[in-house]
Formats: structure tokens, sequence, C-alpha cells
């Protein structure tokens, strides 16, 4: 059975030069989060903001008039797709071709990245003097990052753990087809590709029903299934969970089932890890807590448990001395709540409590591995902006923006073309409040209160920075020390 100890080795055998950590001229900074939570937005934003220059007060190297300037670089890996940077822009600023108004680019849907150089005054020190730092930005889907905790799990563990959590209260009923269909087959039969096959279709359709707003579910896994990239349709993606209690023997359904898993294993997440997450140095894992907020309790526990799976990928940390100086692995990262915008300011605090309670007991399990983590409320690119209004003779604060088309609000269903005023509502002071469904609503207790998804902010022109919420604090963390 593959384990991430034996993982490690690998990633010690991919260890880059010793100039590279005296000189600290490069840096492999990943970024992911499971669907929808904004990781396109945020690196479309981060190196826009950079490159044109905008005020990043809290990015201490621009603060002190150290941070010279940003460009864009030929991307260095032939074998993986570039991030579409200036289609992402003209998205984001309504010059998209063809489109003529603005709206927020495509979702990740495999790996793909992109290279930018800073050009910084390094503060002191014996390199003190004109430095460059090539940042090398990695996109990928959170989906995949899942799949990691299968390494060192059995396929009878993974079929009676995922089985378990499909009976649970929050996904009997989308995974009543799937469960059904299971329940005809006898996994001692001879095996059959049309059988594996529905199986598979069937697996991969609760697991998407899960995932879907309604639900908002995160612990789903393997990844691929949700995310397949170029293994769409593939063998390695045509399996399924069975029952247990059977023994699997040669040429029987079983077998064929547990052989597949184990090749998903072999030929998709043993790659990924050893051929991009072990090549990292720090990352940022963006999450939708919103989304979770709005479909209740039970998608905010199922968050919990994905985040947990997340972080233990990072348990690794600093295998031994020879690691650090060739090439220290990930030593920092950073949580971020996004799309704080949808929430007034007053309750920013109160979503990153509730990221870091989220986080917090997987955070403390991972943190003998030597890395740091940091959690924070932000938006990559702010969507609206705050106003006051009176409702039923109250003054209220609230978030002022365009409404994306189909959101509803009460009775009203917006039509994607005119601002609204929005009364956002307080999310509780205690975090734990968030997992009983507490203290979340509109004023007056109006029911079915939802947090509105707003269309991108209107700019002047795709010159202009890309206003945004605390997006300098997430690049102090992950890259000022390497600014200094």
């Amino acid at each position: 059975m593959l384990r991430l100890s034996d993982l490690a080795q690998d990633a010690r055998a991919a260890a880059s030069s010793l100039a590279d950590f005296v000189t600290g001229g490069s840096l492999r900074l990943g970024v992911t989060g499971l669907s929808h939570a904004g990781k396109t937005v945020f690196i479309t934003t981060l190196v826009h903001n950079l490159i044109r220059g905008a005020r990043l007060p809290v990015l201490r190297a621009q603060a002190e008039g150290r941070l010279i300037g940003a460009r864009l670089e030929q991307q260095p890996d032939d074998a993986v797709p570039s991030f579409a940077y200036e289609e992402h822009l003209a998205a984001l600023s309504g010059e998209a071709e063809g489109t003529g108004a603005r709206h927020w680019p495509q979702s990740t849907r495999q790996i793909s990245q992109l290279r930018l150089a800073l050009e910084f005054e390094r503060a002191s020190g014996w390199r003190k003097g004109r430095s460059e730092l090539t940042i090398d930005i990695v996109d990928y889907p959170g989906e995949w990052l899942l799949d990691l905790p299968l390494l060192e799990k059995t396929y009878a563990q993974w079929s009676r753990e995922t089985l378990e959590a499909a009976a649970a209260a929050s996904r009997a009923s989308i995974a009543a087809p799937w469960r059904g269909y299971l329940a005809t087959l006898d996994p001692e039969a001879p095996h059959n590709e049309g059988t594996a096959r529905q199986a598979a279709e069937l697996f991969t359709t609760y697991l998407r029903g899960a995932k879907a707003e309604a639900f908002a579910l995160s612990a789903l896994t393997p990844g691929r299934f949700l995310m397949p990239g170029d293994l769409d349709g593939s063998p390695a993606l045509t399996f399924s969970p069975l029952p247990e209690g059977a023994t699997n023997t040669a040429g029987s359904l079983g077998a064929l089932m547990e052989r597949r898993f184990e090749a998903y294993k072999t030929h998709v997440v043993r790659p990924f890890f050893r051929d991009h997450f072990a090549r990292l140095d720090r990352q940022i894992v963006l999450v939708d807590a919103l989304s979770a907020l709005n479909s209740g309790p039970a998608a905010v526990r199922d968050l919990e448990t994905a985040l947990s799976d997340v972080l233990s990928a990072f348990r690794v940390g600093r295998s031994n001395l020879l690691t650090q100086i060739f090439r220290p692995k990930i030593d920092r990262v950073l949580f971020a709540a996004t799309k704080a915008d949808h929430l007034h300011h007053r309750s920013h605090d109160a979503l990153e409590a509730i990221l870091r309670h989220l986080v917090g007991r997987a955070i403390t399990r991972a943190q003998s591995g030597g890395v740091d983590f940091d959690v924070i409320a932000m938006a990559a690119v702010r969507a609206t902006r705050e106003a006051s209004v009176t409702h039923h003779g109250r003054n209220l604060d609230a978030i002022v923006g365009t409404p994306l088309a189909g959101e509803r609000l009460g009775g009203e269903i917006f039509d994607g073309s005119s601002e609204a005023a929005i009364f956002p509502g307080d999310l509780p002071t205690d975090p734990r409040a968030a997992f009983r469904g507490e203290g979340l609503g509109a004023p007056d207790g109006e029911a079915d209160y939802r947090f509105l998804r707003f269309r991108p902010p209107v700019t002047n022109s795709s010159d202009a920075p890309l206003p945004h919420i605390r997006l300098d604090r997430a690049l102090q963390f992950l890259l000022g020390d390497k600014l200094a």
C-alpha cells in the first residue's frame, strides 16, 4: 500500500539546487480550493494588481517603496497548460471578445501554471540591493488534493467509508439511485465492463449531485470523478465502491473495482503528488464558506471534514535536514474564506472566525510538520460597495452590487442587469453556531435568507487595478519574507 511517508522520499529526490536556497530567487506557489471558491479570480487579480502597481499597503515591500515592478515571463513547464491570464482578465473587465459584458471567468478544471517575476530592493542583510523573485503559480482543483488521503486506504476501507457517508441523512436521497443499483450486484460475479461502467456513472452522478449548490457538500472522493481533466471517460475513472463482505476473487466484479481503485492511486494520485504538489513551497487554500452556510449545518460539517482531508496532505512537513537544505517543501499554508465582499465589513471577523474553527483542530494536528498556517477572510475581487439603507424604519448596513441573473431574495428574482442594495445579515459571533444553523438570517426573522452572488465590478478598462479585500494581507503572508 502506498503511503505519504514513501512519497516524501519522492519529494526529496526531486529537490532542486542549493543555489535556489541560498539566493531565495524562486518560489512555487500552489493555489487551490474546492470548485467555485475563486482560484482563477485570485490568480488573475494577484498578477494584475502587482503588474499594474496597485496599492497594497500590507505588502511590506510595497509599503516601504522597495517593490520596483512585476512582469509575466514564459511558462517554464512545456507539459503543463498555461494559465490563461489575459483571457480571464478580459472576462472580468467585460472586454472578452464576443461577450460585451463582464463576467466571472471559467472555473479551474485542470492544472495550469504561469510565471511572474518581481523586481525589488532588499531591505537589509548581506544581499542588500536590487534583487528578483521568480514565482511559479500553480493552479489546480482542490478536489484533486482530497485524493491524497486515499494513498493510505485500502479499497475495502474506502468503500466502507464512502457507503457510510452516502447513507447519512444529508446524502441519502441523492445517493439512492446509485445505492439501489449496488444492491442488485454480486461482487463475486464475473466482472462485466457494462456493469462497472453503470455503477461508475451512477456513483459520479451522486457525487455531482452532492456537490451541487442545493447541498454544497465537500468531502467527496475520488476528486477526479468531479474534475476529470484529460481522464474523462477513461477506465481509470470507471470504478465504484462496493459493499463489504466480498472476497474479490480473481476475475470477479469486486476484483475489477479494487484493481482500478489501486490503479487510480498509482497512476493518478501519486504522479500528482510527485510532479506537482511535492514541488510547491507555499500554498493558499481558498474556501467558499458562504455556500456551505447557505446550505445549512450538514454542509458546514461536511466542509470541515473536507478541509481536514486537505490538511492531511501537509502533515509530512519538512521531513529532514537534507530536504530543508536543498529545497524547502511547503512551509506556509494560508486558508482564505473568499467572497468577503458578500458581507458588510463588520462580519468579516466572524467569517474568519468560522473558517478558523473549521480548520482549527486539523491545523493543530498538522503543525508538527513544521508548517506555518494562517486564516483570513478576503475577496480577490470586490464586487460590491457598502452603504446604509432604511428598512422598516431602521438604518441597516448594506452592500450594493449587481446580483447574478437568477439570484433570488424573498420573492424577487434578479436579471443580472441592475444594482441592488442588499442587507447581508450578521454572521454569528460564536462560530460554533454555524454548525447548528443558528444566528444566520435577514432582519425581522425573514426566512430562507441566502448570501447572494454578484457580477464583477464595473472597471474603466482592463488596465485598471481590480478592487479587493485583504489581497495584500494574503500576499504578505505568502511572499513577504522572500521580499525582505
